[in-house]
């Protein structure tokens, strides 16, 4: 089983953006805790982080018949990109959405998801903690639905 892990814009930050929100780990160390936990799950995962709209939406669409699953944090293009909400849509590929933070709690103009609604589940506000418990969810998910 493999697992795409999509980070978008601002995500290559973590460890120095807002610690007071997003605590003082990076996202190089959420990876690297996540691919331990994949070995343990005997699943590969395959990370990407872009900036850049449109390559993430190029990495929804390369990936699929390639993937089994994505686990996105698509950072603030979460609010605010039909664009990527299409690809994921278009590609069928099982996807959980992921945030560090509660978004349902924090501005009002974060509390609107347009990847939500083509993802099989959400896991916001655990920390670096979402992202594991997200990766346990996909599997869950993608072993109950062969």
């Amino acid at each position: 089983m493999k697992i795409l892990l999509l980070n978008g814009p601002n995500l290559n930050m973590l460890g120095i953006r807002e610690p007071e929100k997003y605590g003082s780990v990076s996202l190089k160390d959420i990876e690297s805790e996540l691919y331990e936990q994949a070995k343990s799950l005997n699943v590969e995962i395959e990370a990407y982080q872009s900036n850049h709209e449109g390559e993430l939406i190029d990495k929804v669409q390369s990936s699929m018949g390639k993937v089994d699953g994505i686990i996105i944090n698509a950072g603030g293009l979460t609010h605010t990109s039909v664009s990527l909400r299409d690809a994921i849509s278009s590609v069928a590929i099982p996807t959980v959405e992921v945030h560090m933070t509660n978004i349902h709690a924090r501005e009002e103009f974060r509390h609107t998801s347009l990847i939500s609604g083509v993802s099989v589940g959400q896991v916001v506000g655990f920390g670096k903690n979402s992202y594991k418990y997200a990766l346990e969810g996909i599997v869950s998910w993608l072993n109950s639905n062969k």
